[in-house]
């Protein structure tokens, strides 16, 4: 049965006192069964909604286990930076009270290399980081990890990845063989379960909702609207709706700068984000979203994964995502912690397949609706295929490689 209260957990008391101060009083379902094995040491695969809180689902047990030594002690590994600095900043406010003080770091690419290793040197207990960042700090013989407790892989599913894959294997190599490793992800298949045994030993297996479900406050619609005439539907709609802030995904990084640029040019306060950028240009445009300065933050799959924007209005597909799992990834970043929001996605004649192997790989029906004045013309258009195929119909070299490391398995 699920714990009624934090105090129920056992946790210390200054973390609970930090939870109080953080608006925090029952522990949600995924942080209810996690946490009583975290602190007995279990290894770990997760897997519950976005948004259900699974970040302090292991930060709270693990600042719990810390003990008064000198050396990392906790390995959190993400997929991006802004998931990164995002988990050592829950680190943070959740150990506030805590005593000696915890030095987190975040190893991530884009920042002063210099300024990390010099972090390093005054001591931590906390890294979270990024694959490539990480071990490059292990290859100058920066971070020392023999003194490791637990390694985390936070979004696992993505870390596990092909495109992490290579990584992840040097990272076993270097962290003590006698460790406790926790998997954490909104998804975690088999595939995935499979390929992260190397990593973990005997663990015990939380499943907190099915993984294909968005949290039930997202109400989501499909707007069928042609191709070209979507982004006047999308200010139609921005104009229309009360929506206070709005996160937008694109395909691709110019896509992203081009319909930002455009947003700003017809009187929208709308930011870019993506991983062309500087870091210090990412740090800005998710900041100064976050805070309210600005209402339409435009960006790639990079906010998709864990990216938490307190009260989100609405979601809206202008690119459908390449994955299906990456849908709900998306759709997620709203209705957040039991609020309400919209999650909008764009469809054309072309798009529309990919749109209903969505719905059927995440156990959807979705209505389609119409914007007046945007219709989408009810016969697709006949047309020579001159391009090699559909737009986002084609794969990518990532798909490819998925496909040819799963057929190893």
């Amino acid at each position: 049965m699920d714990a009624e209260r934090f105090a129920d957990l056992g946790l210390r008391s200054e973390l609970l006192s930090a939870l109080d101060t953080l608006g925090f009083h029952r522990p949600t379902a995924i942080q209810a069964q996690a946490i009583g094995p975290i602190l007995n040491g279990a290894d770990l695969a997760a897997q519950a909604q976005t948004g259900s809180g699974k970040t302090l689902a292991f930060a709270l047990p693990l600042l719990h286990r810390l003990e008064e030594r000198d050396g990392v002690q906790v390995l959190v590994m993400c997929p991006t930076r802004e998931l990164a600095n995002q988990v050592a900043g829950s680190f943070l406010e959740a150990a506030q009270n805590l005593r000696p003080r915890v030095e987190v770091l975040v190893a991530i690419g884009g920042v002063d290399l210099e300024r990390q290793q010099a972090k390093i040197v005054r001591g931590v207990q906390v890294v979270v980081a990024t694959p490539g960042r990480l071990l490059d700090l292990v290859d100058r013989g920066s971070l020392d990890l023999s003194t490791l407790r637990t390694l985390v892989l936070d979004e696992a599913d993505k870390l596990l990845d092909v495109g992490f894959g290579e990584e992840l294997g040097r990272l076993a190599e270097v962290v003590p063989t006698e460790r406790q490793t926790l998997l954490f992800s909104a998804t975690l298949p088999q595939r995935v379960v499979a390929l992260s045994q190397d990593l973990l030993r005997s663990p015990q297996r939380i499943a907190v909702d099915a993984p294909s479900l968005a949290a039930d406050g997202v109400h989501q619609r499909v707007i069928q609207v042609p191709s070209m005439s979507r982004r006047k539907a999308l200010e139609h709609l921005l104009t229309t709706h009360d929506w206070a802030q709005v996160m937008v995904f694109v395909a691709t990084q110019r896509g992203c700068d081009n319909l930002s640029r455009k947003l700003r040019v017809s009187g929208t306060n709308a930011l870019n984000l993506h991983g062309g950028l500087e870091q210090r240009q990412r740090n800005y445009a998710l900041t100064h979203f976050r805070s309210g300065a600005a209402r339409v933050l435009v960006t790639t799959d990079i906010a998709a994964r864990g990216i938490d924007v307190p009260k989100l209005a609405a979601v809206v597909n202008f690119d459908l995502p390449r994955s299906t799992a990456d849908y709900i990834h998306r759709i997620g970043r709203t209705a957040r912690a039991g609020e309400t929001g919209e999650a909008v996605s764009f469809v054309d004649h072309d798009t529309e397949p990919h749109m209903k192997l969505i719905e059927k790989r995440n156990s959807l029906r979705l209505d389609r609706e119409q914007l007046p004045g945007f219709e989408l013309d009810p016969k697709a258009p006949n047309k020579p295929d001159v391009h090699g195929g559909v737009k986002g119909k084609r794969k990518s070299k990532k798909d490819r490689l998925r496909e040819a490391a799963a057929k190893k398995l």
